[in-house]
């Protein structure tokens, strides 16, 4: 059975209600920090929201010249200490991770808010005090996992919460892509080492596991393998396992970059039915009794829709001062995660999470 949901509508319903808003608020005024890749991206989606007015900050001025005569709407910034006098409120950190603390804590202490790009960072060093200087100014923090906007992904959440399968028991995600098509040039990006962020645990398992934690809880403890295995050019893994514990649900997690299927599944199984997202099918799926068709909700999503709906979420997060769709503390759940799979993959151990 296939209900297909009406991306659209929601999309239009969504715009509209905005656009109501847009009408009694002036527009917030957010600056980008870094517009590589991803972050031309929240510059361009957040643009599209149509309730900003947009700055940008990147210390390669030849990146910088090509972002401005691309978005002649956005205005570039000299230094990210010039945010304030420009008056900024809000902040997208799309910096390489090993930056994202330091200048998350430098914004926050400015009292601008600010949504940080995944992985959170590739240590713990410095997340209490980005946490402290959050408090003390009390703004709004939160880390960019844009799975937690997709809406297929809402709506599974929704039905298990409901309790309409049952009590979770069982994570089993699934996932893989090819990586070189995507990202032919990984060999010489950020994904080539740990330090920066790179392998497949930070750069792709990570989605997975804080969708997993935001569907079931955080994960309390694991064990993990990982190797490299088929991706020249780099030292990182490209293929992981992990068994892990979600409190009482169990869970499994394969994920490789180098299969030609482009597809990424998260299954909870309940104890009256089972729940599956699929990322490349823009669906989530039910099936309630052994022998049962499956029932299907089906979203149209649009290459930038995820990106938008996340910009909208912050910005609403913002205006009443509630948790966007991932929060600062759910951000720093999935990077200990993080930390503790490359961890057991050196050591062979079970790690347990606080």
């Amino acid at each position: 059975m296939n209900a297909h949901a009406s991306g659209d509508d929601d999309k239009d319903s969504v715009a509209r209600s905005h656009a109501r808003a847009n009408d009694a608020k002036p527009r917030r005024h957010v600056l980008v920090v870094g517009v590589g890749s991803i972050g031309e991206r929240h510059l361009r989606c957040f643009l599209e929201t149509g309730r900003v007015q947009a700055s940008f900050f990147d210390a390669n001025s030849s990146l910088t010249s090509q972002i401005a005569a691309r978005y002649p709407h956005a205005r570039p910034l000299p230094s990210l200490t010039a945010a304030e006098e420009a008056g900024v409120t809000a902040a997208v950190i799309a910096t390489p991770a090993p930056h994202h603390v330091a200048l998350a804590t430098q914004l926050a202490k400015a009292g601008i808010h600010v949504l940080i790009e995944k992985p959170l960072a590739v240590s713990l060093v410095g997340v209490e005090a980005l946490q402290e200087a959050v408090r003390l100014r009390n703004v709004v923090a939160g880390v960019a996992y844009v799975y937690r906007s997709h809406p297929a992904l809402a709506s599974m959440r929704s039905a298990i919460i409901s309790g309409q399968l049952g009590r979770p028991v069982e994570v089993v995600a699934v996932a893989g892509q090819h990586f070189p098509t995507y990202r032919p040039t990984y060999q010489e990006t950020y994904y080539a080492s740990h330090a920066s962020g790179g392998g497949a645990v930070q750069d792709a398992l990570t989605h997975v596991i804080n969708a997993s934690e935001w569907l079931v809880g955080p994960v309390t403890r694991l064990a993990a393998d990982a190797a490299r295995l088929v991706l020249e050019g780099v030292e990182v893994e490209d293929t992981v396992h992990v068994i892990a514990r979600h409190g009482d649900v169990l869970a499994s997690y394969s994920l490789n970059q180098h299969q030609s299927p482009n597809e990424t599944t998260i299954s909870v199984i309940c104890e009256r039915g089972v729940a599956r997202f699929e990322f490349h099918a823009s669906r989530w799926r039910m099936m309630l009794a052994p022998g049962d068709d499956w029932i299907d909700s089906v979203y149209e999503v649009g290459r930038d829709e995820l990106f938008i709906r996340q910009a909208n979420a912050f910005l609403d997060a913002i205006e009443s001062h509630t948790a966007p769709p991932c929060s600062l503390a759910e951000g720093i759940a999935t990077l200990r995660v993080n930390r503790a799979i490359l961890q057991g993959v050196q050591d062979g151990a079970w790690h347990s999470l606080a």
